[in-house]
């Protein structure tokens, strides 16, 4: 039986490096039935009205899974994020981004093996500014002891599903006391009151960022709300070569959408030439979700096939032009597929 999946291939090289994963996907046997909808300017073009239809909405919410390229946001002014528009909308709280260092892809830093888990509905993302002179403008940071509490016992049940070892909460409280001074506190609770068996530690987030570039093999699973969150998932992929090389993944209750989460690069859409490892990996790490979610283990054991040929591509010299080879998006993926 095929499972339903909602692809949404994004702008920029988004439908290049969607369909190379599709690919690799289909390529395992593991019966997947994809269910194309837009979002982003691709909706528009499209002919859809809004920037995230309520179709797209919908079918996510009916398959509970979805797979989605990168869509472009304006900086300054335009409209809103999809991403964040789509992460409240489906209450997808909890941002996961695995950080390692991948076979073949050289960098100034070994044996890097992180986690960032971060709140994904709060914080100054919530988006809520007010202009309220031509000079003068405010935005307020969300922050609310039910998101607290729940983002903490996620980072902590996966610290534990996946052995991990350490919690490292990153945080200003020292600065913000109400905001973030609840975020730690959650996160403080939370570990009394039933993972006393994972470690524990807090750092402010400035001494963070410099503990991170000197030695990042001392962090394991980092907790953090929003912004930091986001901040620090794209230092951290600078440590193992770049967001072509980092997966990401957006989970609720009720469903989860995987993501590439680099930019939609409209200077080289079209060219055939985009790195589509970031969302072959957020494929990887789709598919072990639905073995958690479906409990089908075919789902997982098609993602280490996954892994296990991108790992051995990459360690052989198969790369894009951005890794330092010299194979199209398309010839990547099927370089992985000639190593499943």
């Amino acid at each position: 039986m095929s499972t339903k999946v909602v692809l949404i291939p994004g702008d920029g090289i988004g439908p290049e490096v969607a369909v190379a994963a599709r690919k690799v996907i289909d390529a395992t046997g593991v019966g997947i039935d994809w269910i194309e909808r837009h979002a982003g300017e691709a909706a528009l073009r499209a002919g859809e009205k809004e920037l995230l239809p309520a179709s797209t909405l919908d079918m996510i919410a009916e398959c509970g899974v979805a797979l989605k390229g990168p869509c472009t946001t304006p900086i300054g002014s335009g409209f809103r994020s999809v991403n964040v528009l789509l992460r409240k909308t489906l209450d997808l709280y909890a941002a996961v981004r695995p950080v390692r260092n991948m076979h073949g892809v050289k960098t100034r830093y070994e044996h890097v093996d992180l986690v960032i888990i971060r709140e994904n509905t709060e914080g100054l993302y919530a988006g809520l500014e007010n202009q309220l002179t031509p000079q003068v403008a405010t935005s307020i940071k969300l922050t609310t002891e039910p998101a607290c509490r729940r983002i903490a016992e996620f980072a902590f049940r996966y610290a534990r599903e996946r052995g991990r070892k350490k919690v490292t909460v990153f945080h200003k409280a020292n600065i913000m006391k109400l905001t973030d001074g609840m975020f730690i506190r959650c996160a403080q609770e939370v570990h009394n009151a039933g993972f006393s068996d994972i470690g524990y530690e807090e750092m402010i987030i400035d001494a963070a960022c410099m503990r991170m570039v000197q030695d990042p093999t001392r962090f394991d699973v980092i907790l953090a709300e929003n912004l930091y969150g986001d901040i620090m998932s794209d230092l951290c992929a600078g440590l193992v070569g770049g967001l072509g090389v980092t997966p990401g993944s957006n989970i609720g209750e009720k469903g989860a959408v995987f993501e590439a989460v680099h930019g939609s690069a409209p200077d080289i859409a079209g060219k055939g030439i985009a790195n589509p490892l970031a969302l072959v990996m957020s494929g990887v790490m789709m598919l072990n979700w639905m073995t958690q979610s479906r409990g089908d283990p075919k789902f997982a054991a098609a993602g280490a096939r996954i892994k296990n040929a991108y790992d051995k591509a990459l360690n052989e010299g198969a790369k894009t032009g951005d890794l330092g080879g010299s194979l199209s998006t398309l010839g990547f993926a099927d370089a992985l597929i000639a190593r499943l």
